[in-house]
């Protein structure tokens, strides 16, 4: 059963709520990497997985996110710029092995 912060009274009841975060945010990546991993199929060009202007708009909707939620918004802007690098050469590596085949 989980514990509210303010329920938190040692270090291990904060570390197993961290923990127990943790495991659900790895699934939720693991989902969304599903996901990119399926657009990478669908685009054609390398040059497509980096778009600019939609990632701005994701790391706007995510300070905007992040600033209801109460979290630092820069915090969540560096954690998406981060994820949104790995997914465009992530994207880009498999449509450039995918063009090498055809």
């Amino acid at each position: 059963m989980s514990k509210t912060p303010a329920e938190c009274v040692t270090k291990e009841d904060v570390r197993a709520e961290i923990d127990r975060i943790d495991h659900a945010l790895i699934k939720l990546f693991a989902e969304r990497h599903r996901y990119v991993t399926r657009m990478a199929h669908i685009k054609t060009d390398p040059h497509e997985a980096n778009d600019p202007e939609r990632i701005a708009a994701v790391i706007k909707k995510q300070r905007e996110r992040a600033a209801e939620l109460e979290l630092d918004e820069d915090q969540a802007a560096l954690i998406w710029s981060t994820l949104i690098d790995w997914n465009i050469n992530y994207e880009k590596g498999i449509i450039v092995a995918r063009k090498r085949l055809e």
